[in-house]
């Protein structure tokens, strides 16, 4: 059974307990390095998870650190009740896991217990990921066309554009500043220093070419030779009346990419529910599949770690070539 809640109150353990009886600028420090260990929006997402399952604790009187794993397999069994996707199923399990990391204490969520409960709790439940759909090359050119010729537009050309082919996540993308980019007379080199496989900071550069359909370098010079920007962060807020947003707070934000690219897919006809932040990522991997491109390059400019999720796009995008029914059926 989950262990009562001590009398002491319940607190936002994850992410910012540190070491005891630490001067306070030294707690200060080590927090900082904690928290940049995992990426902003991992933090965010991971605070918010810890504030939930704290005050669940504290409702039904079970402590929440270090927590037991009944305790958190009953929480895993409440949420999937609630409706959560499986998505936030997993991301709770990790924001405590990794809060547990930080204390030094066992981690309640390598348990057989718990891991039975998210699997039952997915079945029962048939809460699934969705995937989204892929923006391949054919898609990203009726998006194109649906964008309006003037500063948005230019800004949400040179995005569509430069994030499919560069096979961007949406916090890389938005996280681009104009000294990441250099031009070349083959194209664009691109500079991104932390990605989601990379929370080390080591970096990586990935090539551009100016290509002959989408011209994505292009695409990403005019909207800098508008906007007038020659430094600092390359896609910006844009106001209603047409002007580059200064000051703090300029740099679009990864909602920001879903959001756009749902916009033209409605614009396209489309059905845009089934589109997201994903979906250029997903596209330049699906469609360079389709083409037949080589795995290992494939992974060079998705950076993908782990060939099994490229090989998963390979399948899906040539499910129907040299089918095995296809003399047949």
């Amino acid at each position: 059974m989950p262990r009562p809640e001590s009398d002491n109150p319940p607190t936002t353990w994850v992410l910012l307990r540190s070491g005891g009886n630490l001067p306070a600028e030294t707690q200060a420090l080590v927090q900082a390095y904690q928290r940049a260990s995992k990426a902003d929006a991992t933090v965010r997402a991971y605070r918010s998870d810890v504030r939930l399952f704290e005050a669940w604790c504290q409702r039904f009187r079970f402590q929440s650190m270090p927590a037991s794993s009944e305790t958190v397999a009953a929480f895993i069994v409440h949420e999937a009740e609630e409706g959560r996707a499986a998505s936030t199923l997993g991301r709770r399990l990790a924001a405590i896991r990794y809060g547990h990391k930080l204390a030094q204490v066992p981690d309640p969520t390598d348990d057989e217990g718990v891991h039975a409960a998210i699997k039952g709790a997915r079945r029962k439940l048939k809460v699934a990921p969705r995937q989204k759909a892929a923006a391949t090359a054919d898609v990203l050119a009726a998006l194109l066309m649906r964008t309006p010729d003037n500063l948005t537009g230019k800004r949400d050309r040179a995005l569509l554009g430069l994030g499919f082919a560069g096979a961007f996540r949406r916090s890389e993308l938005v996280a681009l500043d104009v000294a990441d980019l250099v031009e070349t007379s083959e194209g664009l080199r691109v500079r991104i220093w932390r990605a989601k496989t990379d929370q080390e900071g080591r970096g990586a550069e990935i090539a551009i070419p100016h290509g002959r359909f989408i011209r994505p370098v292009a695409l990403v010079r005019e909207w800098l030779d508008a906007a007038g920007i020659i430094e600092g962060p390359v896609f910006r807020a844009v106001s209603r009346s047409g002007r580059v947003r200064q000051g703090e707070g300029v740099r679009l934000t990864t909602q920001s990419v879903a959001d756009i690219i749902k916009k033209y897919t409605a614009a396209a006809g489309l059905d845009a529910s089934t589109f997201g932040a994903h979906s250029l990522r997903a596209g330049y991997i699906t469609t360079a599949a389709e083409r037949g491109a080589d795995l290992a390059r494939i992974m060079e400019q998705s950076r993908h770690r782990d060939p099994r999720t490229v090989v998963g796009y390979i399948r899906r995008a040539n499910a129907f070539k040299d089918h095995s029914g296809s003399g047949f059926l």
